[in-house]
């Protein structure tokens, strides 16, 4: 599992696909380095091997077929040739035959481990030899008759038996050959009759084209079959591949799943080991703070304990959203679910955060549409949510600026938050980073301003907790827009009333900074 890094984890997938085919490469070249020393004469045993047991498999199942040609040409050449000659050469044919078959079933019986390549092929191609000189004996004995007809049966006898042994051994081509070749030798020397009619010399050289033919088309046939056998051992190195990246995937998921347990385990124990002393924190620091106990002889001491106080809430604030963080991304954040009012939650939250909009002299500006059904959703984290933009947008909204926040109806029929600011924006390849988690962007961190980069995955997620879904659109110099969507099946009442006029009338209101 060395193999695996980090990079490849976070990436979701195995080896990139340079390396996937440079190392598929290094594992085609080791193969043929193996089998060139092996004992194969054209470098790949196992291509061989299966040629070999290809032939082999042809000569068995057609065995039937081949002791019916013979017994077919035995049985027509008693018109013409004495019955002793004729049982003869039926026993010559079909020892050889049986040759031929006894050599295929031994080598069917071997394993390849051992199984000697050339020497099993220079076996095949002596007993086809055999074979196609029984043949040629029987054209022989056919030419010495004087009746034309005989010629005759001998060209088609030879085209068949031409076809036929071409077909059986076309996965070996010097067995091709070797059966062939005694044939074509047979009809060669029925030229020196001169007794051959016109017709017979055109039927014999019809013949001799044909074993020509016999001969390019056991070729091409043999071509195929090793192409068919190399595409199939390139197939097999890619399923081999493709278990290797699957076991690599699993193994990293195992991993994966093993640190995100782990995390969970440490976040459970470290959210208790923090919270209960920053209790105490918090506690102590306010009590000093708003002194409780007698005002303090040095006036430093009470701003000491302001900032003490103020860190420890930042923190509290980290840890929490860290947290919720995890529990989102577990699946183990559980919605509690009732039903609310979006734009009366987006008020509230608006006003929690109006003194700090005052302070930096942000004009705030709402548009919420009228008479808006209710949504059924967490209230706690809708609030969230909407705490998490509205702070966004004040933090980066430059001082004198505006704030634009709308609530309305989507035209599929569910319910948008939008919230718009006119500062400085986002360029465009920097969204996909200030989306993921502890991700900020160029201007937040030349700003120096607080937070961990956890609000936007965490809104990100709760959205998509309650099935809607969050859209930020940014331009650089001409601000922000993050906009959340509540699908319709969100919505308890889809369809909005309308008024006489039939338009639905938004009220806007806004806010101006205190004098």
């Amino acid at each position: 599992m060395s193999e695996i890094t980090a990079e490849m984890i976070e990436r979701g997938r195995g080896a990139d696909p340079k390396t996937a085919t440079q190392r598929r490469q290094r594992i085609a070249t080791v193969r043929q380095a193996r089998e060139r020393l092996t004992t194969s004469d054209t470098g790949h045993r196992g291509c061989d091997l299966e040629l070999l047991r290809a032939y082999a498999a042809m000569r068995i199942s057609s065995a039937v077929s081949a002791t019916a040609l013979i017994s077919m040409v035995a049985l027509l050449s008693f018109y013409w040739i004495e019955s002793v000659a004729v049982v003869v050469w039926t026993v010559l044919a079909c020892s050889s035959l049986i040759l031929c078959y006894g050599m295929a079933k031994r080598l069917n019986a071997l394993e390849d481990t051992q199984t000697n390549v050339v020497h099993w092929r220079t076996k095949f191609v002596v007993c086809e030899l055999v074979h196609g000189v029984a043949w040629a004996a029987m054209a022989l004995l056919l030419l010495r008759v004087d009746d034309p007809n005989a010629k005759t049966f001998v060209m088609a006898m030879l085209l068949l038996a031409g076809a036929f042994n071409a077909m059986v051994t076309a996965t070996i081509p010097t067995a091709v050959y070797a059966a062939i070749v005694p044939i074509s030798v047979a009809i060669i020397a029925s030229l020196r009759f001169n007794d051959l009619a016109g017709a017979s010399l055109a039927l014999l050289a019809l013949v001799c084209a044909a074993q020509v033919f016999f001969f390019k088309l056991a070729r091409r046939f043999h071509q195929i079959s090793l192409e068919g056998l190399f595409f199939r051992a390139d197939k097999n190195d890619l399923i081999a591949e493709l278990e290797q990246a699957k076991a690599n995937s699993d193994e990293a998921r195992r991993r994966a799943e093993e640190a995100n347990f782990a995390k969970s385990r440490f976040l459970a124990t470290m959210s208790h080991e923090l919270r209960t002393p920053l209790n105490a924190i918090l506690g102590f620091s306010e009590v000093l703070k708003g002194e409780l106990f007698g005002t303090h002889q040095v006036a430093a001491y009470k701003d000491y304990s302001n900032d003490i106080h103020v860190s420890g809430q930042h923190l509290l604030t980290l840890i929490n959203e860290i947290l919720d963080l995890s529990r989102i991304e577990a699946g183990r954040y559980e919605l509690k679910e009732e039903s609310l009012s979006l734009a009366d939650v987006v008020e509230d939250c608006m006003r929690l955060l109006a003194i700090r909009a005052q302070k930096r002299d942000i004009k705030v500006v709402e548009t919420m549409e009228q008479e808006l059904p209710r949504i059924w959703a967490d209230e706690r984290a809708v609030r969230q949510v909407t705490l998490n933009l509205l702070t966004n947008a004040i933090k980066f909204t430059p001082q004198g600026g505006q704030v634009t926040v709308k609530v309305g109806w989507t035209s599929a029929g569910g319910q948008y938050l939008s919230i718009r600011d006119n500062g400085p924006g986002i360029p465009e390849n920097e969204i996909a980073l200030v989306m993921s988690s502890f991700g900020r962007g160029a201007l937040a961190q030349k700003n120096a301003d607080e937070g961990a980069g956890l609000g936007l995955p965490i809104v990100k997620g709760l959205i998509d907790l309650h099935g809607g879904s969050f859209i930020l659109k940014s331009k650089v110099r001409s601000g922000t827009e993050a906009v959340v969507v509540f699908p319709p099946e969100r919505v308890m009442n889809i369809l909005p009333k309308l008024d006489p006029g039939g338009e639905r009338h938004a009220m806007v209101k806004e806010r101006r900074p205190a004098a």
